[in-house]
Formats: C-alpha cells, structure tokens, sequence
C-alpha cells in the first residue's frame, strides 16, 4: 500500500498542470436554476443493492450520442459495469467472454492484450476508445471507473475513421453520483485487490459532481515468475454552468509492472507442443525485468443546447502509454536459423530491450445534433468536425542472442546481453483531418434510413532513427456508411447497411526480404443486414449477418534471398452469422448469450496453399452463455455461470496445424447483506471449473505466429461495502 500516496501525488499533479488543458467524457448534474429552467441531464448510476440493470438499452459506439440499441442499424455489444463486477473483471480479456465475436489476438499473461472482432486483428492506434475518444491501445485501460465497455463489431468508418476493418471498442466511463463504495478482494493464487469508489453531487441544485476511483493490486499470476502489482486512481467532474451547459472532465492513471509470459510457437512449423503446464514461464532469468506499463488519460467536453431542436459539444484529449520492456524473450531455433521453434523444442531466448516506447493519441472533435422536417421528412441531423494525431516515439531497442532452452528440460541461467539501446526518437507522426455527417431520415412510424460518411485527410510519415523520412503516406478518402431501417412493430427493427473504411498497412516482419516495409492503406468494406427485437422490456434478441472483404496481407514464398517478401495481394474476405439473446427469461434467471459462425477465407493470394483456407486463428464456430439466478428461498443469493465453446483455430495458413476445440465452465455465486446498516455484496467466482488444458489463441504480433495457453482452474473472492 506504500505506493498509493505517490500515485495520489502523481495524479492531482498531473491535474493541476493539465486542467486547462485535454480531457473528455459523457453527462452528470440535475436541478433547476434560479428561474426554475431544467438543469441539463444527469445519468446517476450508483452501486449498492438495490434494483440492478439487467441489460443496457443505448450505447454511443455507433455514433455521435447515445441511441436506442433498437434504433442502431449495427451489430452493438454491451457489457454493463454490473455484469463486470460480479464476473470480477480485471482485464479486457475477462469481458470479450461474453461476446462469442470477439476473440484473444495476442493477450498474453503480463503485456497489453489485443484482440479481433469478426476475425480482423484490431489496430492498437485506433480502435479502443475512451467516451468516444482514441486511447493508445498499448496499455491495460482500468475498469474500475468504467460505466460500461461498448463493441461496435464491424467496419466502423463514419465513426473512427481510419481504423481496422473489425471494429471498435468504447470504454464509458463512471459519471459523479452520490457513491461510497469499498471492494477487497483475492484469487486462489493468493492475489491482493482493493478498490475505491467515492463521489458525490453537491451545490444548492446539485449542479456540481466528483467521483474519485482508486486501485491497487498485488498480482500473483497462475504462471511462475509472472507476478506484478498494479495502481490506478482516476477523476471525474462536472459543472452544469447552467440550464444549458454542462462541462465534464476526467482524468486517470495507472502504473503496472509484471513479468509477461511469453508465447510458445509451433514445433518445426508445423506441430502443437504436448504435455506443457500454463503455469510454466519458458525463460526465467534473473535479469530480466516485469513490464513496466504507464498511462494517462484525460479529456474535457462542453455540452451545450444551443434551443429546443438544436445541441452540441466539443471534446478534446490526449492517451499517453509507455512502455519499458524488459525480458528474456524465446524466440525461434538454430541460432537464427528459423523462425519457429525446433521440433524437439528447442528455442533461442533473446535479451530483449525496448525501453521508453511511447505512444500518444490526441483528437478533438466537434459534433452538433439537430432536428427538422423538410416536407414528410422528418431529419435528425449530426454534423461534426475532428482532429486526431498519433505519434510513437521509442529506440530500435535491442535482440541480442544469448542461448538456448528447451520447452520440457527448461533454460538453464544465461549471461545478460552486452548491447546497449540506443535513445529513443520519433518513429511515426501520424495526423488525420475529418468532416463527418449523418442524417437519420424518418419516412413514417415504420420506415427510416440513414445517410452518412467521413472524408478523411491522412498524412503519416515514418521516421528512421536518423531523422531522415523512410514512409509518407498520404490519402484523401470520402468514407460512406448507409442504412435502411424498417419497424413492422414498435418494438422490433429490420436493417440493412452498408460502411467503408479505411485500413492502416502492417509491417514486414524483420525475417522476410523487404523487411522494415509497411504496406499501404487498403479500403475495406461490408455489407449486412440484421434484426432486433425487444420481446419485452427486459428480454432483446438478435440476429445479423455479415460479409466484410479487405486486401489480404502475408509473407509469401518466393525465391527472394530471404525464401518470403511481405505483401499485399488477394483478399480476404469473412462472412458470418450472429445470434444473440440478453435480458430476463423470468424473474429470477437473467441470460445472456451469443453465437458466432464466421467463414473466413483468403483469395486470390498467389499462393494456392493459401486460397481458400481458413483465416489464422479464428474459429468457424464460437459460443458464450451466461446465466444468473436468484436462488429461491434465501433473499440475496445468486448463483452464476457460463458455458465458453471455441470450434478449432488454425494456427497455419495454410490449415496444416490447429488448435483444437475447447469447452470452458466457469460458476460464481453472489450474496447481498447488510453489514452495520449498510449494504455489501460478496461474490466468489471460480473459472475453468473442471481445469480444462487447452490453447486459447494463435495471434500474430509484428509478423510472427504464438500460440498461448489459457488459465488453469482459479478461485476469486470479494467482498464490496457500500457506506
């Protein structure tokens, strides 16, 4: 606990020297003034136990504002802040279990974690978000100060865009109310956790809001030598400044460090290791160091309403991560020699370095919202202005050979690495411009469509450690988005759509003959079309189906020096359907489910070993359920679980290797009480109920194929005491 004081140094400091600067977030406030005019609204959302909100029924990921799900012509997923406490979320990872479209894309234990949607690998520039804002994806973003976690799944143009096909990822965060809460908590691996939860609204007409979250966790990892500890601490407030206008700002900051796990990769290229525990760290060294992840977010937004049909705000903020990696990296066979692990498992272990890798996202953005006829026409019109600038600076780091290990006999001690990282300098400057609109046209009670697009100004330049420019790319693209909806009852809508957006090119991994290029942006596309219907207020069912294409990017064989150059040929093309259910089937069993088919297949590569495999690492076939039961007869208690199926993964572009098919049960149990007159939950949750042994993803990262083990059988227990 001795690091909670200088975190709360760090932060109010860094508050006060940033106060007139970024920041961002969503509504709070309620009253009337002096004449009695309504103050503006207020989204109060407190977390004792009483009444809890069974399922969410707007989202802001598909647009500018928040919008009816019903009315939203997209695939939208929702995770509320109550499902994820009494999951006991830590990490992005533990919420994606409840969408069966998204999957683990290189999430190993220690490191940030990324992940796909409808089988595209998200870009960590640009597709997480905080209240609509682009983070740096290169961080572990806290919940203990989310509201809830939004997925747009899908081409995600209009909102983001310059942005991975698979879509986006909206973090919102908690709004000042009145709350006092404390969470303790452990896990069967003998983890600490404590966690804050402390506002208020205040001022004659409540017109002023703080909330104050606070975090700090000893991690003891299921995998030996991989523990850590985390702190975070977060701000936010609000000032209705009058009937009119309400400003907002949050900021909020964490500090990780942990030893990350590195990933196995298959054995001669073409066999999955056997009999290997997911408590086994490949390379402990005493060298080698815990990641060390620092970030900071902040953001301001102004809401105003400018008369009875027209409103508005301008938002701005700034997400900075860095990232000092320190470890003893397996990697490869022979010396070098290849680029997956010997088929006896035998691998090479590196002394990598890349210390002070910095990345920073800053975007500002200017909306107004506005109704008005034009004849029968009724029009709900957003018009917006944005401005957004990525940049990365970090040294070449260093990966210096330095022996050999084996994945049954272990790595014996070997010597630290006599290279040195050169400084850090500026390895990318990127910077877009963007004019959007959507115009939301109303026909009739039954008919809508929706109209819209972003034209898009990209100017990115790649920088070489000398300063000289080894990348400028630059791109204007108009990018459109179009909607029908159709409402043959009130409570069900029938859309058909239609989105484009623009894809940043990947880099050559540093074993191919083109090695360090970057491909262009490519344009991707989707068609879709979907149903949502509200059976009852609390019950919604869902169906879509998809079909997205973008260019096809991979090292093909070829008679190079290198035996592979790393280029964009072909195309990939994934088709898919999705079925969904969340709400109550009764009044005491609440469900959520989902399932995912997804057809991914490459074409056209110049490769026929390729065309028409199965896309790497996604399943055709994926499910999640989760159920939540008040137990008859005791007044409190809820029992929990859910049932996870991922159909195999291929871990080989060519189909030749796979992961298998995997089961995992997980159970939990919530009671409600009074303790003093006050209200508490306890909750204990264990996941992997039968210890299942299984490899839960075959992500790339920079070029190159892992395969991760998923966790053993853990047991959790908190307690949260709301005074």
């Amino acid at each position: 606990m001795k690091r909670i004081a200088p975190l709360a140094s760090t932060l109010m400091l860094t508050l006060a020297g940033t106060s007139l600067g970024l920041a961002t977030t969503a509504r709070a406030a309620d009253g009337r003034d002096d004449q009695g005019n309504s103050l503006p609204t207020v989204n109060v959302t407190a977390t004792g136990v009483g009444k809890q909100e069974n399922r969410a029924r707007s989202s802001s990921v598909a647009g500018f504002d928040d919008a009816p799900l019903l009315d939203t012509p997209a695939s939208v997923s929702v995770v509320t802040g109550q499902q994820m406490r009494d999951q006991q979320s830590r990490l992005l990872s533990d919420v994606i279990k409840n969408d069966a479209a998204i999957g683990e894309n290189y999430a190993p234990v220690g490191y940030y974690e990324n992940f796909s949607i409808r089988g595209f690998t998200l870009d960590p520039a640009s597709a997480y978000r905080i209240d609509g804002l682009a983070a740096a994806g290169e961080q572990t973003i806290a919940l203990e100060n989310k509201e809830r976690v939004e997925f747009l799944k899908g081409v995600a143009g209009l909102q983001a865009g310059v942005v991975a096909a698979g879509g986006i990822v909206n973090y919102v965060t908690k709004r000042p109310a009145d709350v006092r809460s404390i969470t303790l908590g452990t896990d069967s691996n003998g983890s600490r956790y404590l966690a804050t939860d402390l506002g208020a609204l205040f001022g004659e007409h409540k017109q002023f809001g703080l909330r104050i979250n606070a975090a700090h966790e000893d991690i003891h990892s299921y995998v030996n030598h991989g523990d850590g500890w985390r702190d975070f601490a977060s701000l936010g407030a609000s000032w209705a400044l009058s009937a009119r206008t309400l400003v907002q700002f949050d900021a909020e900051y964490q500090k990780k460090a942990q030893r990350s796990v590195a990933g196995y990769q298959l054995l001669g290229g073409t066999a999955l290791p056997s009999g290997v525990s997911p408590s086994t760290m490949l390379t402990p060294q005493s060298w080698a160091q815990p990641v060390r992840d620092t970030s900071l977010n902040y953001r301001l937004r102004v809401d105003t309403e400018f008369n009875a049909d027209w409103r508005g705000y301008v938002q701005a903020g700034r997400s900075r991560a860095v990232i000092d990696d320190y470890l003893a990296f397996p990697y490869g066979s022979g010396g070098g020699l290849s680029p997956t692990f010997a088929a006896n498992g035998d691998f090479d272990v590196y002394d990598y370095r890349s210390p002070n890798d910095e990345r920073r996202n800053d975007e500002a953005q200017a909306v107004a919202i506005g109704k008005f006829a034009t004849g029968f026409l009724q029009h709900e019109l957003t018009l917006g202005v944005a401005l957004s600038r990525r940049t990365a600076d970090k040294s070449d780091g260093i990966s210096e050979l330095v022996g050999s290990g084996n994945i049954y006999t272990g790595t014996p001690d070997l010597p630290v690495g006599v290279t040195t990282p050169g400084p850090a300098y500026r390895n990318l400057d990127s910077r877009q411009k963007a004019l959007f609109f959507s115009d939301r046209l109303q026909f009739s009670e039954r008919w809508q469509a929706i109209a819209g697009g972003r034209q898009v100004w990209l100017k990115e330049q790649a920088f070489a450690s000398d300063g000289s420019v080894s990348r400028d790319t630059s791109r204007t693209l108009f990018l459109p988005q179009l909607a029908l909806i159709f409402k043959p009852v009130q409570n069900m809508s029938i859309y058909g759509s239609y989105a484009e957006t623009l894809s940043l090119g990947t880099s050559a991994p540093f074993w191919v003959s083109n090695f360090p290029v970057t491909l262009p942006p490519a344009v991707a596309r989707q068609l879709e079309a979907g149903v949502k219907y509200e059976v009852s207020p609390d019950l919604a069912l869902t169906a879509s189906a998809f079909r997205i294409r973008k260019a096809y990017e991979y090292q093909k064989p070829d008679a190079s020096p290198f035996g592979f150059t790393y280029v964009q040929q072909g195309r990939q093309t994934n088709t898919g359907i999705e079925l969904g259910a969340s709400g109550k089937l009764s009044p005491r069993l609440q469900v959520g489910a989902s399932v995912a088919a997804i057809r991914a297949r490459a074409s056209d590569t110049g490769t026929a070993a390729y065309d028409g495999q199965q896309v790497v690492n996604v399943p055709r076939l994926r499910s999640a359920v989760y159920a939540d039961y008040a137990i008859p007869g005791v007044d409190g208690l809820n029992a929990m679980g859910s049932w996870l199926y991922s159909g195999s993964k291929p871990a080989t572009r060519d189909g030749s290797a796979s992961l298998p098919a995997v089961h995992v049960f997980n159970a939990g149990l919530r009671y409600q009480l009074r303790l003093n007159g006050h209200a508490a939950t306890l909750r204990a949750n264990i996941d992997n109920v039968f210890d299942k042994r299984y490899w839960k993803d075959a992500g790339q990262y920079l070029g190159d194929s892992y395969i991760h083990l998923g966790a053993p059988r853990t047991a959790r227990l908190s307690l949260q005491y709301d005074f």
